[in-house]
């Protein structure tokens, strides 16, 4: 399939903010499918007779090892294709696999649609970011790929609530084709109202329309050290991240013995509502702060990181569910900016048919060790604590997670000291 050459200002409806809003608004239900399972696990876990561990691996390393490795071939594609189409059947191909969760009869049968899911949202983070970069200049692009991350808090809000309400009333089961189904609708008005960016014309960047072997684009990368840096910056944060907002909807039931209703909407608008907030205004601040220094982008998470470290442990000692809510607004806040700016420097420190790919490595490295690694560590570790006897092993397990994010501190601010300078490397190849 070969790429339109529409100008980065049209669309078929609405020009570029209409792209952008479908486009966040297909994120959205990437993480309506992937985070309904979280507000659900308690009543799957007394159904299906699973463990922590198990419940780890499914909301883990299970998903994320076909996610992350499904993902560099398809960004291949997208760097050569239409981005468009592949998105659209990566939509279509998720949605589906969601709604087939509800006819789980076993561990087993779920795992395997889970891993579905994984499939199909393998394609589209990769193409969105890329399309968003050939809509929106650098001076603009954090800011839009904040709005795009939004998709993540919107996605955990409509999925809580999804989730405990239609579980309340209905069961696990159809709360997984509620949370399915539209996202097959959406996948045709992506494909019938979206047109294909042409690539580089927003940076007045001329593209020859061949794209780096894949050697030469990792060896490009590999020569980048503030990617190095960010990468493993974020990737201490996205395990830490990860493991609480898989395992936060659990903390609360055990520890305050509340029901999936009860913390549905108040998690929700913390976690989804106030992160989409904060992705969109620290994208802004980011992108402002920016056009002094680009180094402002390893600068804002590191800021965030060190930030959300006190109160995350304080929301993990709060005696009350208030509390513990009241303590979560920080964390929740900042918590989605790293995976916007990490978006945003994976397509300004690589050539322009480097960038799907370059997003999918990111997502790669950030998917398997991140959201493969962070439930499972945690799902584990609160077997192992709870056998040795530990009255709250799952806190505990939450707790050694907060490490990471004081690490993730240092590795940031060593992306600093070369961003600008491997930017401008970055602009010169193709």
């Amino acid at each position: 399939m070969t790429s339109s050459t529409s100008s980065p200002d049209q669309g078929q409806f609405g020009g570029r903010a209409y792209v952008l809003a479908i486009l966040t608004l297909v994120y959205t239900f990437n993480h309506i499918d992937r985070q309904i399972l979280l507000i659900l696990i308690e009543p799957i876990k007394a159904e299906l007779q699973i463990s922590d561990g198990q419940v780890g691996i499914l909301t883990g390393i299970a998903f994320a090892a076909v996610y992350a490795t499904l993902g560099i071939p398809i960004a291949m594609w997208a760097d050569r294709g239409n981005r468009r189409n592949i998105l659209s059947l990566a939509l279509a191909t998720w949605s589906g696999m969601t709604a087939l969760s509800g006819l789980a009869a076993s561990y087993w049968h779920l795992l395997a649609a889970r891993i579905g899911v994984g499939i199909g949202e393998a394609g589209g983070t990769p193409p969105a970011t890329s399309m968003i970069s050939d809509l929106y200049a650098p001076k603009e692009r954090a800011f839009a790929l904040g709005i795009y991350t939004a998709g993540i808090g919107l996605g955990i809000l409509a999925g809580f609530i999804i989730g405990g309400y239609v579980y309340a009333y209905f069961g696990w089961r159809v709360a997984f084709f509620v949370a399915g189904l539209p996202g097959i609708m959406l996948a045709l008005v992506l494909f019938l109202t979206v047109q294909e960016p042409k690539r580089g014309a927003v940076e007045e960047r001329e593209d020859d329309g061949t794209a780096s072997s894949v050697g030469e684009t990792i060896r490009f990368i590999l020569g980048q050290s503030s990617f190095l840096w960010m990468l493993l910056g974020c990737l201490l944060i996205c395990v830490s991240a990860n493991a609480f907002l898989a395992w936060t909807p659990s903390h609360l039931q055990r520890t305050y013995d509340v029901g999936p209703s009860d913390i549905a909407i108040p998690l929700g608008l913390l976690i989804g509502g106030l992160g989409s907030v904060g992705a969109i205004l620290l994208g802004r601040l980011c992108d402002r702060l920016s056009i002094a220094n680009l180094a402002w982008r390893p600068w804002i998470i590191a800021l965030c990181a060190a930030l959300a470290l006190p109160f995350a442990w304080m929301f993990l000692q709060a005696e009350t569910l208030v509390l513990a809510y009241a303590w979560n607004a920080v964390p929740s806040f900042i918590g989605l900016i790293y995976a916007s700016i990490a978006y945003t420097a994976s397509q300004e420190l690589v050539g322009l048919r480097m960038r799907a790919f370059a997003s999918a490595f990111m997502l790669f490295c950030l998917t398997l060790v991140g959201i493969g690694g962070g439930p499972t560590i945690v799902g584990l570790l609160s077997d192992v604590f709870g056998q040795a006897g530990d009255p709250a092993p799952l806190k505990t397990a939450l707790q050694w997670m907060l490490i990471l994010n004081a690490l993730s501190v240092l590795a940031l601010l060593m992306s600093a000291r070369t961003y600008e300078r491997d930017v401008a490397r970055a602009a010169k190849m193709v």
